[in-house]
């Protein structure tokens, strides 16, 4: 019952966002035409094409950015920050469409006042929708009443997470606290009795679901009193005991031809996730294959004429748990850097087991252009379309480096490794430390967002600007 009560609500939101859109869209133009003295004029199926991009732009990144989750909050700033962020995005890539396709009669104050109205819009959605949904269930009309059995910070963190999406219908009775002879609740939540209540709990209190937040510990079979549950048309939901309340690891239940599974997400990237990437990935990946082709003659010609040897440089490196492959990148040394590698190790100015030297006398003229302007980087876009890195990801490690790997820095190989990264971008050349290299890269699997890869895209062009060393 809740999951099609969420997703019929989401579905309401998405629809409202979508008629926000079309509104906007003949409301912009309607003010331009107003501000331009009635004199502008765009094409029906121009105006029609602009408003579908948005729309369904609109609800892609919007659902990129969880802003079509059934986590509710208490204030509407989270979510305006990140509507702002979704509009941001979406008519960025409106206007990289209109560039692409000529369309240079748009005028800008068109396009502002367009963005400006599906914010509002879509702001103005949430809040009339958590007015009336608070109204309907906070007035008891609808709502379920729920019974939490537990004890501890367990049974905090479900009533927490209850409270935070209480106006999808929740509404949290009393706690059973099943410590044998405990008399503790929780905050604004009375306390019912212990496990021996049970079955008088479910029949006075008229109790529609329980929520079972048990300790590990709790050494009775709780099957007893899942029969009573089921006896009585009474659903229920249980927090399994490997759930760590302090973990930052999540939990999930998936089915495998009807049967249900629980699955541990080692990293904070899903399945769906993982596909918005890849399409990303694949669209800056074709873009910079594009800007590879264009610049190769010059700077193959440049490193020829520099030194002898080939113009890329492949090296074989540990991709995504453990996967080999090649990586491609242009020649920045001389060809017998790898043999002169052992003789300067005295000079290696990083503590673990990467290899990073200021002034390697392995690195050509031509290279030191190329690595402080992050050129040499560009062949690695044929990594991206094949697969195998991502646009923003961890540091691809060489295969020396993870036969050297403590357990624990094995994670950072947990997702595709990147061209770009939060440690690239965190201090660049100023980052010694091979442990805190591998921090910044699990911080950045565990934190994973959209829109935290967009930010350090942006960052990593900032840097390269200001040439603050090579990626």
């Amino acid at each position: 019952m809740y999951r099609q009560q969420v997703a019929f609500i989401i579905t309401v939101l998405m629809v409202l966002d979508g008629l926000a859109v079309i509104v906007s869209g003949y409301g912009a133009m309607h003010l331009r035409r107003i501000a331009g003295g009635g004199v502008w004029f765009m094409e029906d199926y121009l105006l029609v094409g602009i408003i579908l991009f948005v729309m369904f732009a609109n609800n892609f990144v919007m659902g990129v950015m969880g802003l079509y989750s059934d986590k509710r909050h208490h204030s509407i700033l989270p979510v305006i920050k990140r509507l702002t962020g979704s509009v941001i995005v979406v008519f960025a890539c409106l206007g990289v469409a209109l560039y692409t396709l000529k369309l240079f009669d748009i005028p800008r104050g068109f396009l502002a006042g367009f963005a400006l109205l599906v914010l509002a819009g879509t702001v103005m959605n949430r809040v009339v929708l958590d007015i009336i949904l608070d109204r309907i269930h906070c007035n008891g009309f609808s709502a379920r009443r729920i019974l939490i059995v537990g004890s501890g910070e367990r049974a905090e963190k479900a009533h927490e997470a209850l409270m935070e999406q209480k106006s999808w219908g929740h509404k949290v009775i009393g706690l059973i606290n099943p410590d044998n002879g405990g008399v503790q609740g929780l905050p604004a939540v009375p306390l019912l009795g212990s496990m021996s209540d049970f079955f008088q709990v479910i029949t006075e209190q008229g109790v529609d679901e329980v929520v079972f937040a048990l300790n590990p510990e709790f050494g009775q079979d709780i099957k007893a009193y899942l029969d009573v549950c089921e006896k009585m048309g009474v659903s229920y939901k249980i927090i399994p005991a490997m759930y760590n309340p302090s973990s930052t690891y999540r939990l999930s239940v998936e089915h495998i031809q009807g049967i249900p599974t629980l699955t541990r997400e080692l990293n904070g990237i899903n399945a769906t996730g993982l596909l918005y990437k890849r399409i990303v990935d694949y669209v800056f990946g074709i873009a910079g294959f594009c800007m590879l082709c264009l610049m190769y003659p010059f700077v193959a010609t440049a490193i020829k004429l520099d030194s002898p040897g080939p113009v890329f440089f492949k090296q074989k490196r540990v991709g995504r748990n453990g996967r080999i492959f090649n990586i491609y990148k242009f020649r920045t040394m001389h060809v017998d850097a790898e043999e002169r590698k052992r003789e300067l190790e005295a000079g290696n100015e990083m503590n673990g087991f990467m290899f990073k030297m200021q002034n390697d006398p392995r690195i050509t003229r031509v290279g030191r252009f190329l690595r402080r302007t992050s050129l040499d980087e560009f062949p690695q876009f044929i990594n991206v379309i094949k697969g195998e890195m991502s646009l923003v990801g961890t540091r691809p490690p060489t295969l020396d480096e993870v036969r050297q790997y403590e357990p624990w820095h094995r994670r950072r190989i947990s997702m595709k490794p990147g061209i770009t990264g939060l440690w690239q971008v965190s201090g660049r050349n100023s980052i010694n430390d091979f442990n805190q290299v591998v921090k910044l890269d699990l911080q950045y699997i565990d934190q994973w967002r959209f829109l935290n890869d967009l930010k350090i895209i942006v960052l990593t062009l900032w840097v390269v600007m200001k040439r603050k060393g090579a990626i």
